[in-house]
């Protein structure tokens, strides 16, 4: 491996960490935003909103329930708007931003 693409790769993580930054925070906005939608549709209760942990009216089932729903978006969102952006930077730079 020449020092070249080593320089290269790492001034393409640099450049790319702001860009990352802003991505993840949009991602997990939409991600929240999702869950909520999705949580109203799946959920067969009187709430409307999810349930958070410090709230003692909803039971520890459907606590854990609306977690694995609500991790398994953010996941999914995370890893879709990740890849998204880093096909984007290589699109504007040429460089893919990871290892």
């Amino acid at each position: 491996m020449s020092t070249d693409t080593v320089r290269a790769s790492k001034s393409a993580k640099i450049l790319y960490r702001p860009f990352g930054l802003v991505s993840s925070m949009v991602g997990g906005l939409l991600a929240g935003q999702l869950f909520k939608q999705v949580y109203k549709r799946v959920a067969r209760t009187e709430h409307e909103e999810s349930p958070g942990p410090l709230v003692d009216e909803y039971p520890v089932k459907e606590l854990l329930v609306a977690s694995l729903i609500q991790g398994a978006i953010y996941a999914a969102v995370k890893a879709l708007i990740d890849r998204g952006g880093a096909r984007a930077f290589q699109r504007w730079t040429g460089e893919w931003p990871g290892k």
